[in-house]
């Protein structure tokens, strides 16, 4: 195996912290809009993702990046890369 095939980029999104009751773990809501496949209109979809935020800075309303990492637990994979904006 060469070494291009094995260094995939990680997928990175972009969301809206929904919780962050729990230590070290974050709720992010991400907006996805999709074209109808019958209709031709766009649909907005949402997800939800656990992500891991090692150093609880993260607040309820902040617009962070999560990227895609190892399972940390069984429903946290994603795991908190920068908070782009904080809440108000």
């Amino acid at each position: 195996m060469t070494d291009t095939a094995k260094t995939a980029r990680k997928t990175t999104k972009v969301g809206l912290v929904l919780s962050a009751a729990a230590d070290k773990s974050v709720v992010v809501k991400v907006e996805n809009f999709v074209m109808h496949p019958l209709y031709h209109r766009f649909v907005r979809s949402t997800s939800k993702f656990m992500a891991h935020d090692e150093t609880n800075t993260c607040n309820k309303g902040d617009r962070v990046l999560i990227e895609e990492c190892r399972p940390l637990s069984r429903r946290k994979k994603w795991r908190v890369r920068k908070v782009i904006e904080r809440a108000q």
